[in-house]
Formats: structure tokens, C-alpha cells, sequence
């Protein structure tokens, strides 16, 4: 990477690279362009002053935030956040993510994701991700079974989403599953 290039990891089609506030037009209106493909699961912010809340939340110490980028246009395909970021023995944190209606199922996600996933049992030290999905969200469980993810339980009412709270299955991958190949 050189000084003035804004990715922090390059893949063939995408760049991964934090957020910021020049992005939060494109963003929300990608959001709001998208809100049909992210119903009921996520809920991306959609306005000015929620996207300068969101961004103001990623700069917490225990958050990282980023965009997964078309190299060829620069266009935000997608986003990907870690939370919940502990280290000392843990090393671990917890991951959300969307992608944008004209970047879902191009495999962009899934270039950015593995992208982020080096970034991050590399250059943040981390070794364990996890996520946590409603089971009837079919294309995020596919998009983490693609990346090596293993399934490691089912955690009822677990996330207050859209009005109740939701169940979710905890999906995780380590440093060692991505390092060893069977991710």
C-alpha cells in the first residue's frame, strides 16, 4: 500500500477502507436505496444525522468500521463493522455487516469479507470473529459458510431487532482457520 492509496487491503474487484464523513451521502443513499434487501435484518443508516451518529460510534476504541469498495468505480458495495472488540487473552470481536442492493450477488461481500478477515487477525491482532444471524437470513449464513465460519450455537431472543427480540445463530472463525486453509 502506498502513502496516498486510501485501501487498507486490496482484493481484484474490491478495496476495503474506513469510513468517513465525505461518505455519508453515497452511503445513506445507498441505504435507503437498499432498505428492501436489509428488511427486517439490519437497519443501516439511512439519514445525515444517522450516519454521523453511526461514524462517531466507530470511533470507539473498541470498533473498527469498514468500507468494502469497487476498485473499479471506488462505488461502496457494502460495509463491515467489528465490535465489541476485546483483547489481552480474548482477542476476539463481534462483526455485523450489509451489502448494497446493486452489489448483492456479485461475490464482492465476499472478497471484502475475506479481506477484513486478514485485517483483522493481522494487522488489529485479533484471533477469533464472531457473528451472530436470524436464521431465516439465508444469504448472510451463506456468505459466512463461504468464508469458513463454523456454526457454534443458537442463542433465543438474543438481539432486540425491528420492534422484538430475535433469535440468532452464533457463527466464529480464528486466526488458525483462516491460517490453515479450512477457511
Amino acid at each position: 500500500m502506498t502513502t496516498n492509496d486510501r485501501y487498507l487491503a486490496r482484493g481484484p474487484r474490491v478495496g476495503i477502507r474506513p469510513f468517513t464523513a465525505a461518505d455519508r451521502e453515497e452511503f445513506t443513499t445507498l441505504a435507503r436505496q437498499s432498505a428492501q434487501l436489509h428488511r427486517p435484518w439490519l437497519f443501516p443508516p439511512d439519514t445525515d444525522a444517522a450516519y454521523d451518529t453511526y461514524l462517531l460510534k466507530l470511533q470507539e476504541p473498541l470498533r473498527e468500521g469498514f468500507l468494502i469498495c469497487e476498485l473499479a468505480s471506488g462505488r461502496i458495495a457494502g460495509y463491515l463493522t467489528i465490535n465489541n472488540i476485546v483483547h489481552g487473552a480474548f482477542r476476539c470481536g463481534a462483526i455485523g455487516y450489509g451489502a448494497f442492493a446493486h452489489a448483492a450477488g456479485r461475490g464482492l461481500m465476499s472478497e471484502g469479507l475475506r479481506l477484513v478477515l486478514h485485517h483483522a487477525f493481522t494487522e488489529l491482532g485479533l484471533h477469533r470473529l464472531e457473528v451472530n444471524i436470524q436464521p431465516a437470513n439465508e444469504l448472510s449464513i451463506a456468505l459466512v459458510k463461504r468464508a469458513g465460519f463454523r456454526l457454534e450455537g443458537f442463542s433465543p431472543d438474543f438481539l432486540f431487532i425491528d420492534g422484538a427480540w430475535r433469535d440468532h445463530e452464533r457463527w466464529a472463525i480464528t486466526s488458525e482457520m483462516v491460517a490453515d486453509g479450512t477457511a
